[in-house]
């Protein structure tokens, strides 16, 4: 393998293990838009770490769980609507991070980068904390596998059997926090949720079983970043929006065969199934 390339793939890879666990419950709680929120929140991270002078890979993870927290309090609050408090938070984060970063004249910043990412420039301690964050989240999905399940399928009949349910859908946004903290680089700020959601529905349309679902997504996710790299090499095209595009064609593909995908049980099928017995 070429030497320039080695970073960088290893960086792809680890997130694409990471993603695709994480990015199944991504789809199956229709959380694609917490993504997005979180994502924008992640340049308001690199401005505040140009600002104060700290690291921008521990400055972006502050933030998006600063983020996490407060999008994890607005939730419970009945007033507001749910899309409508993402919204708001997501542009203005996304907004107040781009004002933040035009304002430092003296720093010179390179937006491509941090917007749609600089998968190329991935180095020793960008795969630190991709691996151990990465790590932390698997850690942490693999003791939480059954009670994030057992939500997912029916949230009430989960917290009536004594599942916390309001902890671990925080620990959930938490854990998706730090996966796009980490995988900014990768793809940046605007695409980066791509990398949770386009792997895990496309392992959706053939799995049977929730863990099929998301070694399959981790492993499209892999196969996507090797096929972006080799046509952002070959044909000289951004390599974060490459494998975005190789992601969306492995999906379209397998969204012309005759597959059946797994879905988990809606409410009103679990309590269907309940009354019968």
């Amino acid at each position: 393998m070429n030497e320039l390339l080695f970073y960088p793939v290893l960086a792809g890879v680890g997130v694409a293990i990471v993603a695709g666990p994480l990015g199944a419950f991504v789809v199956w709680r229709r959380m694609s838009y917490f993504g997005e929120t979180l994502s924008h929140s992640a340049l308001l991270g690199v401005a505040l770490g140009l600002l104060i002078d700290v690291p921008l890979n521990l400055a972006v993870v502050l933030c998006s769980v600063l983020m996490a927290v407060i999008l994890a309090c607005l939730q419970r609050n009945d007033r507001i609507a749910s899309d409508t408090v993402l919204g708001i938070l997501a542009h203005s984060a996304l907004s107040l991070g781009l004002v933040a970063v035009s304002l430092q004249g003296a720093v010179r910043v390179d937006m491509m980068s941090y917007l749609f990412g600089d998968m190329l420039a991935a180095g020793p301690v960008d795969l630190v904390w991709i691996y151990g964050g990465g790590a932390t989240v698997l850690l942490l999905l693999w003791r939480l596998w059954r009670p994030l399940l057992a939500m997912t399928v029916h949230e009430e009949l989960a917290r009536a059997e004594g599942v916390p349910v309001d902890r671990i859908r925080f620990l959930l946004i938490l854990m998706t926090a730090l996966v796009i903290a980490v995988a900014m680089k990768i793809v940046g700020v605007l695409l980066v949720t791509s990398l949770l959601v386009i792997p895990a529905a496309t392992a959706r349309r053939y799995a049977h079983t929730p863990e099929q679902m998301a070694v399959g997504a981790s492993g499209l996710g892999i196969a996507a970043v090797f096929g972006g790299m080799g046509a952002s090499w070959s044909w000289d095209t951004p390599t974060g929006p490459s494998v975005v595009m190789c992601s969306t064609l492995l999906f379209v593909c397998v969204h012309l065969l005759p597959h059946r995908h797994y879905t988990p049980p809606s409410p009103e099928s679990s309590g269907q199934q309940a009354a019968r017995k």
